[in-house]
């Protein structure tokens, strides 16, 4: 019963970053299933990883689904940044979930550390992130950065499991568009990676075979966090668009350090 209620107050934060920042559940759940089956399991723990990133994936399907119709009833979506870009990243999604299942647990823990510290490391140090540039006039994404850059994001988030906000929250900022705008638009573009991550990781031939699990995504896990994030999404929707730009842009560069403690924290324990 603790492991359920630690999930759904988990949950209940997976539904407040998904409206705020975006994430659609993946960098709040990958570390707290991780650590959840890292303290829990009676084996060695080499499969935590890939159930952590496969259940988000999962989880991310009806949260980042959610999010976005919530996000068009608010008038926040904007079709040319959604399209085609949605496409290639779908392309990526797929690449990236399947070579995730051929990686070890413990290199995935790394590049996953790795890539948030990056991403930390770019919004703080180079200009667009924390405060947009130029004359506030949006601009439009170009060529390469909607086809390569596309399958991109899908390959890394999906291999990830973070959804595309992380990738896609920085681009559409650095194109002038508002914090409220690029984190809205952050949850349609989850959807395709959420798709085909979970698709790719519950066909997982390598899964092993545990009863309440489909391929490497932890059911009971994920049903407990979807228990605590639809609500939350629900109500947070209303005000998901009051944030200040400024602050709503340093809140989530500071939810990136607080993941990245947590799982170096969480990986020293082990």
């Amino acid at each position: 019963m603790s492991s359920f209620l630690t999930l759904l107050l988990f949950g209940c934060l997976t539904g407040v970053t998904t409206v705020l920042f975006g994430f659609g559940g993946g960098f709040v759940t990958v570390p707290v299933v991780y650590g959840f089956l890292s303290a829990t399991s009676s084996g060695d723990g080499t499969d935590a990883m890939h159930v952590a990133v496969a259940t988000s994936t999962a989880v991310m399907v009806v949260n980042a689904v959610s999010a976005t119709v919530a996000q068009h009833r608010a008038g926040r979506l904007r079709r040319e940044y959604m399209w085609p870009l949605a496409g290639f990243v779908l392309l990526g999604a797929a690449l990236g979930s399947l070579v995730t299942t051929r990686l070890s647990g413990t290199l995935l823990n790394v590049l996953f550390a790795a890539y948030l510290l990056v991403t930390i490391a770019d919004s703080l140090l180079r200009k667009g992130f924390l405060a947009v540039d130029g004359d506030g006039e949006p601009r439009p994404l170009g060529r390469f950065t909607t086809t390569l850059g596309g399958v991109g994001i899908g390959t890394v988030a999906a291999g990830l499991g973070v959804g595309g906000s992380v990738m896609t929250v920085p681009l559409l900022r650095r194109r002038g568009l508002p914090m409220a705008t690029a984190t809205a638009l952050a949850n349609p573009l989850s959807v395709p990676v959420a798709l085909a991550g979970s698709l790719v990781y519950a066909l997982a031939p390598a899964a092993p075979a545990h009863s309440g699990s489909v391929g490497y995504v932890d059911l009971a896990a994920g049903a407990a966090l979807l228990c605590g994030s639809l609500p939350t999404i629900a109500v947070v929707r209303r005000w998901g668009g009051r944030v200040p730009d400024r602050v709503h842009s340093a809140a989530y560069v500071a939810l990136l350090v607080l993941v990245l403690v947590v799982m170096l924290v969480t990986r020293s324990w082990r």
